[in-house]
């Protein structure tokens, strides 16, 4: 990250997305159609390598959104959990929640727009690996997952590009299936989840704003 980059904006952040929800693979919620099922239990993390929020670094700390979604995707009124990584100082956190849950504009703020209450915020140890297209996620004891990604007839991943809905806009995601996950509900109002071979989804981000 160079000085320019800090100075042109609020903020720059870069990063890996980590996803994993119970629709099917691949996410219909992806293509702007109705979730598998009718609704869907999703947890998202975007883990911040690189960053940096109003002079506050982030590097290296990450952000949860675990969420409901009562229907469409695009039609908004999720159920959301918020949950910060334990390693934060008070003003990390602040500068990570200023800029996932839309305070500082960009382009996740749209996302940010489709919930219409969020439930909690709570602090929590992350534990989030990747290599060589299979990963690992864990959330306290709240989310944990094992996925890999899809690939294609010549070996190379499988890509969405282009999709009406992105939890990383301006990038391409990963699509993949999760050989575990599981999800603790009570905070939503949810059911537990415990299921296996649903959808997953990897990703690098770099939002500005």
């Amino acid at each position: 990250m160079t000085a320019t980059d800090t100075e042109s904006g609020t903020y720059v952040v870069e990063g890996r997305l980590l996803e994993v929800c119970t629709c099917k693979a691949v996410c219909p919620c992806w293509v702007g159609l109705d979730p598998d099922g009718g609704v869907c239990d999703g947890s998202v993390v975007w883990y911040v390598d690189r960053g940096t929020v109003q002079g506050v670094d982030v590097s290296d700390r990450g952000l949860a959104l675990l969420a409901y979604i009562p229907g469409n995707v695009l039609a908004g009124n999720w159920t959301a959990m918020v949950y910060v990584d334990d390693r934060c100082s008070e003003e990390q956190e602040k500068a990570l929640l200023d800029v996932f849950t839309g305070g500082l504009g960009g382009p996740i703020a749209d996302l940010a727009a489709l919930i219409g209450e969020v439930v909690g915020v709570e602090r929590a140890p992350f534990a989030a690996t990747v290599q060589e297209g299979k990963g690992t996620l864990k959330i306290g004891d709240v989310v944990e997952a094992e996925f890999q990604q899809l690939v294609g007839a010549t070996g190379q991943p499988t890509t969405l590009s282009d999709s009406v809905f992105s939890t990383i806009p301006g990038s391409p995601a990963y699509p993949g299936t999760a050989s575990v996950y599981r999800r603790s509900g009570k905070k939503l109002g949810r059911p537990d989840i415990d299921i296996s071979g649903y959808n997953s989804v990897q990703g690098h981000f770099r939002f500005t704003g």
